[in-house]
């Protein structure tokens, strides 16, 4: 009689798997969260027919007119404005293919490499162990070099500055008497927070052990 011998799998072996089910389940709570704030921010967004309402156009009467329609109707069209930004942020960066894949790969490295990589699983490179001090010390100054010191920084703040540009041409222009500001109030964070909570709550379990 002949029997199948089972190879039993090694400690290291199954810590690999378990931390390997751990980053994905991190991942996986993180784009869940992720995905549910920005349905639940762009659920909050005003009609578009509403921001370009060409009868509400007007040209303001002085500077402080202009001020105080920017401040009403951002206050009134904040997810819009913010989607708008993040559009005209994404058409600058697929328009310059090398910046995009730079800022994915800078992303990819912070969130595998420090925030979803187990505590007690260092980093190990070509030999070399970094602990997450100098792992975040690294990454870090990667951040820094690719931000300030190559096209990608100066990509960001000329397409930042021109979505604050269209944002304040409108704000200033349209005149907001005809909006009902009080079904904004406490209306709650705009887009960009909502997802910057939600990225934080969900990379929250990952980072506790690390503190």
């Amino acid at each position: 009689m002949t029997s199948s011998a089972q190879i039993p799998l090694s400690s290291h072996d199954s810590d690999g798997a378990a931390t390997q089910a751990s980053v994905v389940a991190a991942v996986r709570s993180f784009v869940t969260r992720l995905y549910g704030a920005i349905g639940n921010s762009l659920s909050r967004r005003r009609p578009w027919t509403e921001l370009i309402d060409r009868s509400a156009f007007s040209k303001p009467g002085s500077l402080s007119d202009a001020t105080t329609r920017i401040r009403k109707n951002y206050s009134y069209f904040r997810v819009n404005y913010m989607t708008l930004l993040a559009i005209v942020l994404a058409v600058s960066l697929i328009s310059h293919p090398f910046s995009l894949i730079t800022l994915l790969s800078l992303l990819s490295a912070w969130l595998f490499l420090y925030t979803f990589r187990p505590s007690d699983q260092p980093l190990v490179v070509m030999g070399r162990t970094f602990s997450d001090r100098e792992t975040l010390g690294i990454l870090i100054l990667v951040t820094v070099i690719v931000i300030f010191l190559t096209s990608v920084g100066s990509l960001l703040i000329s397409a930042t500055m021109v979505g604050v540009a269209i944002v304040c041409v409108h704000g200033a222009f349209r005149d907001p008497e005809d909006l009902f500001m009080d079904e904004q109030e406490g209306g709650g964070a705009g887009l960009f927070s909502l997802i910057g909570g939600s990225a934080a709550a969900a990379a929250g379990n990952s980072m506790m052990s690390r503190v």
